[in-house]
This record gives structure tokens, sequence and C-alpha cells, in this order.
């Protein structure tokens, strides 16, 4: 399953989150992930773990142009935008980033020139699409507001247990996703599995057993059916295997409220 981007690109609905995986099980999460299907492969600068990743990629012997690669460009790289960008295609080992990230809105003087750069980069073919990460409703607006250029993506943490924090705030009675919605910006739930806090949440273990799935997958099938994009992380082939098998039921309306409500 795919969405389609503001920038004409399609993206994997579902993708391998990297962070706080590195070394040798980085590649090894990789291969995996993309052995069971996922084509989505999420990482950043401040990872470390680019070359992994890259290797990983290159040793699972799938046609570059069906993997979706996402990375980041990291707080302290914003003076020299071009460069950041092409350390890490050099490290990736490609030639273009399908979707280059702002990981976290830099100084408000800053904002404006980074956005800038990166869409002439996309220009340029290094960059397939451009987007943020961590940004708020009154951010968003403000970056559109300056440079009249629309993200593609906005990753945010997201999850039924996570809809009420900070990156939710309040801009004219709309909320976060809605706003993007509106705006056509994807939007990206990264620790979608609450970094496995409530996995042992009632309501949660109860949707489960009716489901016959994993709370993990509940969780997943949740975010799918909102219309984001879900980046869960695991080194275990048998956990990323089991995150990426979602798309054999569908949560009736009722528990999608409970969800939602939760």
């Amino acid at each position: 399953m795919q969405l389609k981007l503001n920038s004409g690109f399609n993206i994997p609905s579902i993708g391998l989150g990297t962070w706080e995986n590195t070394g040798t099980p980085a590649k090894q999460a990789v291969l995996d992930a993309l052995e069971c299907g996922y084509r989505l492969i999420d990482t950043a600068t401040i990872y470390k773990n680019e070359v992994e990743v890259g290797q990983g990629i290159k040793e699972s012997g799938i046609n570059r142009e069906d993997i979706f690669v996402t990375t980041k460009i990291w707080n302290d790289q914003h003076n020299d935008v071009s460069s950041a960008l092409n350390k890490s295609l050099d490290s990736l080992m490609l030639d273009y980033i399908d979707l280059y990230l702002i990981h976290w809105p830099p100084a408000q003087g800053v904002r404006a020139e980074t956005w800038k750069t990166m869409q002439k980069l996309s220009l340029e073919g290094k960059i397939r699409s451009i987007g943020v990460s961590n940004y708020s409703v009154s951010q968003l607006e403000q970056l559109i507001g300056e440079t009249g250029i629309i993200p593609a993506v906005n990753q945010v943490p997201i999850s039924p247990f996570s809809v009420q924090t900070r990156f939710f705030h309040i801009s004219h009675n709309v909320g976060l996703i809605e706003y993007c919605n509106n705006k056509g910006i994807i939007v990206e739930a990264y620790s979608p599995l609450t970094r496995g806090v409530e996995l042992n949440n009632l309501s949660l273990l109860t949707l489960a057993e009716k489901y016959n799935k994993t709370p993990a997958q509940i969780l997943l099938r949740w975010g799918i059916q909102r219309g984001l994009v879900v980046i869960p992380k695991s080194q275990n082939k048998e956990r990323i295997r089991e995150n990426f098998n979602i798309f054999d039921f569908v949560l009736f309306t009722e528990d999608m409220k409970t969800l939602n409500t939760i």
C-alpha cells in the first residue's frame, strides 16, 4: 500500500525505522525488512547508521528504484545543507534520497534558508521529496508562509496514546493531522508502538484477542486506517515480519473509535 506525496512520488505506508540501531545489526535489520516486503527504510544522520543502512540496501539485490529511502539533516548541519546531503549520499552509497527531512525545527532565522536550499537540491535531482520532522501547526504555518513551499511529509510521534502530545498544538481550531491533511502533507508516525510502553494496555489486549493479532499489529493497523505512514523499528526478524503483517484485516469503526479515545 502506498500514499501519494504532493511531490508526485509515492511513499509506502509502512517502513522500517532504524533509530538506536547501529553497526551490523542495523544492516541485518534492513536486509530482513526488505526480505519481508518492506520498501521504506528510515534513517538519519544523527542515527550514525547510514553506512550500514546503505550496505543493507545494496546487499539486498533489490532494484534501487523500488526502495524508498528517508534520511534527515541534523541540528548542527544547517550552515551547509548541500554538504550535509552529500555526506548522507556518500554514506548510503546512493545517487539520490527519496525523502530528505529537517530532523528538528532549527532556529527561526535558519528555517527558511535551509528549506529553500532543500528545494533547490530537489530540483537538481539529489532529492525527490522534502519534508520536516517534529513540526507543530504553528511551525508549519510559519515555514509555508515564509517560503511558499509545502512539505511533502511531517514526521512526528503518533499512536492512540500520544495524539495529545505537544506536537498536536491547535491552530484555528484544527489539529495537526487535520491541518496536514488539508495542506496535502502526509503525516508519518514514528514510535507508533509507544516504544513498547503501552503494549499491555487492557483495551489494546482486548482488541488484539478479538482480531487474533498482536497489540503491535493493532496499533500499526490503527495508523494505516488513519491515513498515516507508520515506521516501527525492530532488530528482531520475527518482530519485523509481524509488524509488516497488517494488511489482512481491518479494524471496525467502533474499534477505531475506541482507539481514537483511548
